[in-house]
């Protein structure tokens, strides 16, 4: 019986697998893969002017618990402090709106099943930063 893959080579496929499936739909990637001392972000893209991060989650056919479903105050905590680290060192984007989505993708990622969870990730009810 073979070996299963690594994780990071999983995460990287599925990261690329959303990558793909979200330029697909008109976002274009603007960085990946960007590490802070306070956490990381996967996917950093734009949405016409929106600038929108994207946490990726991937489980694989018959998970007991669905990729969204993984993201708990912890994770959600850790990616907003990322975000704001990431809007404090890209004064580029500090015009631009933002919003933090979740890319859950299930099954075989040859062809995985992707839900697209937009806004997923909020600072308050308003969601203004």
């Amino acid at each position: 019986m073979a070996s299963p893959e690594p994780t990071v080579r999983v995460g990287n496929r599925a990261e690329e697998r959303a990558r793909a499936w979200l330029e697909a739909r008109g976002l274009v990637l603007v960085e990946r893969n960007v590490r802070f001392r306070n956490g990381e972000l996967d996917l950093v893209m734009l949405d016409g002017r929106e600038l929108v991060i994207v946490e990726v989650r991937y489980r694989a056919a018959g998970a007991m618990v669905g990729p969204a479903v993984s993201i708990d105050s912890r994770k959600r905590g850790r990616l907003l402090r990322a975000a704001a680290t990431y809007l404090q060192r890209r004064p580029r984007f500090a015009d631009h709106p933002v919003r933090i989505d979740v890319l859950a993708l299930s099954g075989d990622l040859a062809s995985p099943r992707c839900d697209w969870l937009r806004d997923a990730v909020r600072t308050d009810d308003t969601g203004r930063w």
